[in-house]
C-alpha cells in the first residue's frame, strides 16, 4: 500500500493525509460493491502498509 500511497502523493499531488485517506476509500469502495472480494481487498491493501515497516 505505501506504493500506492507514494504514487498519489508524487502523481496526483496529494499529501500523506490525503493519498492514505485515498485508498482507504477505495478500498472499502470495492469492497461494499463486491463483497466477495473484501478478503483480497484486505489482504492487498494490508501489504506493505506503514505498521508493516516497523515490524
Amino acid at each position: 500500500m505505501n506504493e500506492l500511497i507514494d504514487k498519489l502523493i508524487k502523481e496526483a499531488g496529494l499529501d500523506a493525509n490525503q493519498a492514505q485517506k485515498a485508498v482507504e476509500t477505495i478500498a472499502g469502495f470495492v469492497k461494499e460493491k463486491f463483497p466477495m472480494l473484501a478478503g483480497a481487498v484486505d489482504t492487498i491493501f494490508s501489504a506493505g502498509t506503514k505498521a508493516d515497516d516497523t515490524i
